[in-house]
């Protein structure tokens, strides 16, 4: 027999967790299914990264989030919100994927890679980390190609090129000049990122200004091959030594896992879902959108600190029901 839930909540986040916490306020059962471990995109940033956000900002459900420096670390927020499930006692199915989700009558049949499930709501919460733009260039493929960044000690005294000019491009390029790779970056504007963090910009201005981060503007890499990358700049396409090659380009949504729910998605450059912006309900009635699933392609717009709202829209349109 199927399990039953009055809300089934697919992804466990920040904002997916917050999603739980409205329906046990509201005394609604619930499961959260989550296909990697409780907020599996946090455990999967870099080791040592800090985040831009204060503590206060990411804290949910009344939990206070203490942290030691004035920004708080992954290792911080992965000790925060592991207190937050367990303070809320929230229903949370770990390394278990939907695979299909189909309308039964008036209920929802959610269907994992271990159990079967019938609920009156979906909420999908599904973030976007997992799903890494593409360079769609020669060579992309090679094993020395990477879309995430562990830390940096593997990539000492090696050539590093990476790729972007916000955040995460100049975390990289940062961390592994320091562990002693030689690094170049490149980037497709005139200039990095409005957005860089602000204790951050005077240290990668002065690497690329004194010669040690070596870095090309208004540039894109138009080929990779073992050894070297090909780099368009405005001045013709030059050739450098490379070792290894970080693509920190963005992520985006699983459009395929939304067009299968039946999420219809703007047929533009975003490809944004179809949502109520007062309720957060997509085009399939009872299934919501919550967090940075909401993106497409633009994921500046949506981060933990002004998503936590979602889930109480969320959970005031499905009481209301």
């Amino acid at each position: 027999m199927p399990k039953s839930y009055d809300v089934i909540i697919i992804g466990a986040g920040a904002i997916g967790l917050s999603c739980g916490i409205e329906a046990v306020k509201n005394k609604l059962s619930h499961c959260i299914i989550e296909k990697g471990c409780l907020v599996n995109s946090i455990f999967h940033y870099p080791t040592n990264m800090t985040f831009f956000s204060t503590s206060e900002r990411l804290e949910i459900g009344d939990i206070p989030f203490v942290s030691h420096g004035d920004k708080p670390t992954r290792r911080e927020a992965l000790e925060y919100y592991r207190r937050v499930k367990n303070s809320w006692n929230l229903n949370v199915n770990t390394f278990e994927t939907v695979t299909k989700i189909e309308k039964d009558q008036n209920l929802f049949a959610v269907i994992t890679t271990k159990d079967r499930y019938l609920v009156k709501f979906v909420v999908v919460s599904t973030g976007y980390y997992d799903n890494p733009n593409l360079l769609n260039i020669p060579g992309e493929n090679l094993p020395k190609v990477k879309h995430y960044f562990d830390e940096a000690h593997p990539y000492a005294y090696q050539k590093v090129l990476v790729i972007g000019g916000g955040n995460s491009a100049v975390d990289v390029a940062l961390e592994t000049f320091r562990k002693g790779s030689e690094v170049t970056l490149v980037v497709k504007e005139k200039n990095l990122k409005d957005g860089i963090k602000y204790w951050v910009r005077p240290d990668i201005e002065n690497r690329i200004k004194e010669g040690t981060i070596k870095a090309y503007f208004k540039s894109e890499v138009v080929g990779i091959e073992e050894g070297k990358v090909k780099i368009k700049t405005p001045e013709g396409i030059i050739a450098i030594a490379n070792d290894f090659v970080f693509a920190m380009i963005g992520y985006h949504s699983d459009f395929n896992f939304l067009n299968m729910l039946g999420v219809n998605l703007y047929k533009d450059d975003l490809s944004v879902p179809h949502f109520n912006p007062d309720t957060y309900e997509s085009n399939v009635r009872n299934l919501f959108l919550a967090g940075v699933v909401c993106c497409g392609m633009d994921t500046s717009k949506w981060f933990i600190e002004n998503s936590r709202d979602h889930a109480v829209r969320i959970f005031e349109a499905i009481k209301k029901r």
